[in-house]
C-alpha cells in the first residue's frame, strides 16, 4: 500500500511540474517558473529521501507535512483538506455528521463522554456525562486520541456501531444505530424576562439564519418586544448565513458586507434581499474576544446601521474571506482570498499576516495605524482590530482555587457523583446548589489531591526573584518570609471565602447532567453580567437611543 502511494505521490508531482515548466517556458513567466522549478526540487527530494533514508518513510505522510508548513507560512486559515478528514470539514461547514451525537474529550487521562446531544443515539441509548469510553466496535480506545475515538464513531447513518463504557465501578455496553447528526445553530432561546427574548447563536452553519428566524417568531409569539442575540464564542461559518440574519433587523436592498480580493470572481457585494422580520424592535447583540467571522459581520454591520447596541468585549478581528477549491484525489485546500469590509467601509481584520518581523510572527495592527470610519448617524468606529463594544464588560475572573477545582476535574467528578445519587433535581432556572450539597462536597474533597498558587504569593515569588537579580535579597528575605506566612492559602478558608463562584461551577456542571446544554445556557442568564447590562439598557428607550446616537463608540 505504500509503495503504491509513493508512485501516486510521485506521479501527482511529476505531472504537476511537467505542466508548468511548460506553460511557463511557453510565456516566459518568470513566477510560474519558480513554481515549476521549486516543485520539480521538491519532487526530486522526496524521491531521493525515499532511496537512501536510513528508515522506511511515508511519502504521503511527508509530502502532507510539507504542504501543511508551507500554508502556515500565510496564514492560520489556508488549510490542505486530504480526502480522510472530509467529513470533519463538512461538519464545520454544514453543522451535519453521521454518527453518535455526542462531544467526547480527555478529562484526567480518560477519553469521556463530555455532552450527549439531546433526542441523538447517544442520549437515546443511556450514554451519560463521565462515562469512560473503553471500546468501540472491536477497537480497544483505552490509549487512543479522542480524534481516534471521534473518526470510529462516525459513518454512514443507519449502521450500527458498539461502545463499551466504564462508569464509576461499573462496565456497560451498548449497541447505537447511527443517525445523520444535524446540529442546531441555536442551541437556546427563551425569555430572560416578561418582555425581553434570548437567542443564543452558536455557530454559523447551513440554517443558521432560519434557525435565528424560527426563534424570532416563536418569542414574538409569546409576546417578547426587545431582544439580545448573543454571538459569544461563536467562532463564525457561512458569510451567506450571516448576511440573512442582518436581514432581520434591517431593510431589503441595504448592504451588508463587500469582499475584495485578488481576483475578479472574488469580489461581491452582499445585500439584505427580503422585507426584515423586526426592524424596529430594540436590540442588543452580545460579544466577546471569541466572536469570529461571521459573527462580526452581523455585530458590524448591526453597529454600523445603528440598529443595535453591542455588549460585552472586542471582538476577536477576522476580517479574512476563505474559499473552498478542489484538488485531485478528492482532496481540497482552504484558501484566504479576499477580505471583507463592513457597510461603514472598515475591514475589521486585526492581524497583517503579510508583513512579519525578524522572527517570523505577524504582528497585530498597532491603535496608531487604525482608521476611523462612521455609523449611518455619524458614531466613530475605528478598523483593523475586531468590533468595539458600544458598552463594554469587563471579562469574569475566578480565584486560584477554582481553576484548580475546575482543571483537575474535581468539580466534573463531583458532577457525575451527585447525578449517580440524585434522579431528578428542579428546572435549570431553579436549581441551586444548598449548602448541605456544597457542605457534601467539600467533605468529598478531603481525600482529593489539589492545590493552587494565590495571585498575592505569585507576586512575592516575583518579588524574590527581582531581589535576587537586583541585590535586595538579603535585605528583604526575612521580611518575604513573614509575609508568606501572613498570606499563605488555606483551602478550607478558601473554599469557604470564593464559595459562590465555586457553587456557580458545580450548578453548571450537575445542570448539563439533566437538561444538556440547553439547561446549562439557561441556567448561565442569571448569573451573566452582560445580561443583566442588556437587561437595563433594553428597559429604558432613551439610554437605547442615547447610546446609537452617540458622538463616538462608547468605552464605558
Amino acid at each position: 500500500m505504500i509503495s503504491k502511494n509513493k508512485n501516486r505521490i510521485y506521479l501527482i508531482l511529476g505531472a504537476a511540474m511537467t505542466a508548468l515548466l511548460l506553460f511557463s517556458f511557453v510565456n516566459r513567466n518568470d513566477k510560474l517558473f519558480a513554481i515549476a522549478k521549486n516543485l520539480d526540487i521538491f519532487a526530486s527530494l522526496v524521491r531521493e529521501l525515499d532511496s537512501y533514508y536510513v528508515d522506511e518513510i511515508d511519502a504521503e505522510s511527508l509530502v502532507t507535512v510539507g504542504i501543511n508548513a508551507m500554508l502556515e507560512e500565510l496564514d492560520p486559515y489556508t488549510e490542505f483538506i486530504p480526502e480522510e478528514n472530509s467529513d470533519d470539514f463538512r461538519l464545520m461547514t454544514t453543522g451535519e455528521y453521521g454518527g453518535v451525537g455526542a462531544l467526547i474529550g480527555n478529562r484526567t487521562g480518560a477519553n469521556m463522554i463530555l455532552m450527549p446531544y439531546k433526542g441523538f443515539p447517544a442520549q437515546a441509548g443511556g450514554l451519560r456525562i463521565g462515562d469512560e469510553i473503553l471500546k468501540v466496535d472491536t477497537v480497544n480506545v483505552v490509549d487512543k486520541t479522542t480524534a481516534d475515538i471521534s473518526k470510529l464513531l462516525k459513518g454512514p447513518a443507519n449502521t450500527e456501531v458498539f461502545v463499551q463504557v466504564k462508569r464509576g465501578e461499573d462496565t456497560l455496553s451498548v449497541n447505537l444505530t447511527r443517525r445523520k447528526i444535524v446540529i442546531s445553530n441555536v442551541p437556546y432561546y427563551g425569555k430572560i424576562d416578561h418582555q425581553t427574548g434570548y437567542i443564543k447563536l452558536s455557530d454559523f452553519t447551513t440554517n443558521a439564519a432560519a434557525d435565528v428566524r424560527k426563534a424570532l417568531v416563536d418569542l414574538k409569539s409569546q409576546g417578547v418586544t426587545r431582544l439580545v442575540l448573543d454571538v459569544r464564542d461563536n467562532p463564525g461559518g457561512i458569510l451567506k448565513e450571516a448576511v440573512e440574519v442582518v436581514n432581520l433587523f434591517i431593510p431589503k436592498g441595504k448592504e451588508v458586507v463587500r469582499t475584495q480580493g485578488k481576483l475578479e470572481s472574488v469580489n461581491a457585494v452582499y445585500k439584505t434581499t427580503k422585507s426584515p422580520l423586526d426592524k424596529e424592535i430594540p436590540l442588543v447583540v452580545l460579544i466577546n474576544e471569541r466572536s469570529a467571522s461571521a459573527a462580526e459581520i452581523v455585530a458590524g454591520a448591526l453597529q454600523d446601521y445603528d440598529r443595535a447596541v453591542l455588549i460585552g468585549r472586542k471582538t476577536f478581528g477576522k476580517g479574512l474571506v476563505q474559499t473552498t477549491v478542489p484538488l485531485s484525489y478528492n482532496s481540497q485546500v482552504k484558501v484566504t482570498t479576499a477580505k471583507y469590509y463592513i457597510p461603514s467601509g472598515r475591514c475589521i481584520q486585526a492581524i497583517d499576516y503579510s508583513k512579519k518581523d525578524e522572527n517570523g510572527n505577524s504582528n497585530s495592527v498597532p491603535d496608531s495605524l487604525r482608521n476611523e470610519f462612521r455609523t449611518k448617524s455619524g458614531r466613530i468606529v475605528l478598523d483593523g482590530a475586531g468590533i468595539e463594544p458600544d458598552l463594554k464588560i469587563d471579562s469574569k475572573s475566578y480565584a486560584p482555587i477554582t481553576y484548580s477545582l475546575v482543571a483537575r476535574s474535581l468539580i466534573f467528578d463531583f458532577g457525575n457523583e451527585f447525578f449517580r445519587e440524585n434522579e431528578e433535581i428542579p428546572a435549570p432556572s431553579e436549581f441551586r446548589i444548598e449548602e448541605d450539597v456544597y457542605q457534601n462536597f467539600i467533605d468529598w474533597l478531603e481525600d482529593k489531591e489539589y492545590d493552587y498558587t494565590t495571585y498575592v504569593e505569585k507576586s512575592l515569588e516575583d518579588l524574590l526573584k527581582y531581589a535576587e537579580k537586583e541585590k535586595y535579597f538579603e535585605e528583604i528575605q526575612p521580611t518575604i518570609k513573614e509575609l508568606k506566612k501572613k498570606v499563605s492559602h488555606n483551602k478550607e478558608q478558601d473554599l469557604i471565602t470564593y464559595k459562590d463562584e465555586i457553587k456557580s461551577a458545580l450548578k453548571e456542571e450537575i445542570i448539563s447532567r439533566y437538561y444538556y446544554q440547553e439547561g446549562v445556557i439557561e441556567s448561565s442568564l442569571h448569573d451573566d453580567s452582560e445580561i443583566e447590562k442588556s437587561l437595563k439598557v433594553l428597559s429604558d428607550p432613551n439610554e437605547v437611543k442615547s447610546i446609537l446616537v452617540a458622538s463616538a463608540v462608547s468605552k464605558k
